[in-house]
């Protein structure tokens, strides 16, 4: 063989080895180039493809933000998460914030499953196959307690009384740890909840003087607060263990104020208390007689720790809303009302008595007992209800409409604030419009924030209900497009629609979030 070939053909076979079309030592196109620096915005780490893995690489601990320009959500959490970075960075602690426009890094949102926006995902020590879901809450000291937790200890080993004390002393819910080994399962499980407990400061001990000093003799869970009865005892069953969950629910049921005034800093703990029965009792706090009354709903609460939650609601705040979700005025105060969460039932007193200790016990086991029946909203039956094309239906007259067996009744479910409700209202309009001299087709419309059924419940706006004449009260659900020609051959096909029809269009949910509220929302890609 020529001497002159041998090099050439070296070659050849050096690049034979390497992957198609790629020489040895080429850079694939997701890996970052050379010495690239990570662009930054507000303190905030800006990745693409190219620069996520060097920065998995420098940063054992990384937050990243998967976000679109468009999206409400994620506008109002930009300055948040930016001084989350800021507390952070001040702190020196080993934690970075970073974030990936999603839609224009389509490669990275794809490889981590990003189907809604925002989505936080915490990455540790350069795993990039298994992230961590981030689910704490979306203000600056939020997200900077919920790091925190994760790069330091959740909860701080106590070796004395005076750590002890000072611990105690300086939040208003703290909960320690008393365990005889601190190398127990049952540790590890108290500190994977300390993780995400942010409202609470958590400690440990296993000093057997602490225990002495605490009145315990074996390994239990306290919960000291600074108000109420200042105390809860969770003893750790000796067979069984510390069971996460157990533990999870007495600490949410007695961190929660036996009586707690419902306003926008206390709604969402309120709500997440896991407790189904919610007692109101609504007053006029700028009247001393309607004060007075506090005193009596206090004193009753105890009793019913962890089954019914007592929530104050002053009628001249700003709780327009939760009066109008039980049917109330103003003028109505003082007055209670129980409301079950899971059923969404609800109760009021019989009787209309005075509102003190015993009438309020005597209440709440009446309804715990089944010896109340639930109330349902209702409106007036307007005077002119049959007046306009679109029929308008109440509780009090739907029965009588829908369920006519000589009339095809065609009813469309809203709330009065649903986007989705506002845009097809043109259309239904129009469908009552076309069949307004068909004597068998009644097209109707009922709010269904102001009005209960005995039938079935609403959970999402708009939902449609087609209720064919003729006896049995059927009910059809329509789930198709909202636009006159299909609800036209819904109905000329008797309630069934041909084959393919497009797809539901989305409902409004039930309740919809209020206009500011972002924790926890996310918007659909």
């Amino acid at each position: 063989m020529s001497r002159q070939l041998l090099p050439v053909l070296l070659l050849l076979l050096l690049r034979a080895s390497c992957p198609w079309g790629q020489e040895q030592g080429a850079r694939s196109p997701s890996e970052e180039p050379p010495g690239e620096e990570i662009p930054k915005e507000d303190g905030i780490l800006v990745l693409s493809r190219h620069t996520l893995g060097l920065a998995l690489r420098e940063h054992p601990a990384l937050l990243v933000e998967f976000y679109a320009p468009w999206c409400g959500h994620c506008q109002a959490l930009a300055p948040e998460y930016s001084k989350a970075a800021a507390v952070l960075a001040a702190e020196s602690t080993v934690v970075t914030l970073a974030k990936v426009d999603g839609p224009a890094q389509r490669e990275l949102a794809e490889e981590f499953g990003v189907t809604e926006y925002p989505t936080l995902k915490f990455f540790r020590n350069g795993n990039r196959t298994h992230p961590e879901e981030y689910t704490g809450p979306r203000d600056a000291e939020g997200i900077a307690e919920w790091l925190r937790r994760r790069v330091g200890p959740s909860a701080t080993r106590l070796e004395d009384e005076a750590a002890a004390q000072a611990l105690i002393g300086g939040r208003d819910l703290v909960v320690i740890g008393f365990f005889q080994d601190l190398q127990d399962k049952d540790v590890a499980t108290f500190l994977a909840l300390a993780q995400d407990a942010l409202d609470m400061t958590f400690g440990l001990t296993d000093r057997p003087r602490l225990f002495q000093q605490f009145g315990l003799s074996k390994d239990t869970v306290v919960l000291f607060k600074k108000f109420d009865e200042g105390r809860a005892d969770f003893p750790v069953d000796e067979e069984l263990g510390l069971d996460l969950g157990d533990l999870s629910r007495f600490l949410v049921t007695h961190s929660m104020r036996l009586v707690t005034e419902f306003n926008s800093q206390t709604s969402a703990k309120i709500f997440a208390a896991r407790i189904l029965n919610h007692l109101l009792l609504f007053v006029n706090q700028t009247l001393a007689a309607h004060r007075e009354l506090l005193a009596g709903f206090g004193e009753a609460a105890p009793r019913f720790r962890g089954q019914v939650l007592f929530v104050v609601v002053d009628v001249v705040a700003d709780n327009e809303h939760v009066l109008q979700y039980f049917g109330l005025k103003a003028e109505a105060a003082p007055t209670l009302r129980l409301v079950n969460l899971e059923t969404t039932k609800k109760y009021a007193p019989v009787d209309g008595g005075p509102v003190t200790a015993a009438s309020i016990t005597a209440f709440c086991h009446a309804v715990l007992n089944g010896q109340v029946k639930p109330y349902l909203l209702s409106q007036e039956i307007p005077p002119d209800w049959d007046q306009r094309p679109v029929k308008t239906l109440v509780s009090k007259n739907f029965e009588q409409v829908a369920f006519d067996e000589t009339k095809n009744v065609f009813v469309k479910f809203y709330a009065p604030w649903c986007t989705h409700c506002k845009e097809m209202a043109p259309a239904w309009e129009a469908l009552a419009e076309k069949y307004q001299d068909h004597e068998d087709i009644i097209i109707a419309e009922l709010d269904a924030t102001a009005n209960e059924l005995d039938a079935f419940a609403v959970h999402s706006f708009p939902t449609l209900k087609y209720f064919p004449a003729g006896p049995g009260r059927k009910v059809i659900e329509y789930k198709s497009t909202r636009d006159l020609e299909t609800f036209s051959k819904f109905l000329d096909n008797g309630g069934m629609l041909p084959k393919e029809e497009p797809p539901e269009e989305p409902a409004a949910p039930f309740p919809e979030p209020p206009a500011n509220s972002t924790m926890g929302s996310k918007e659909e890609l």
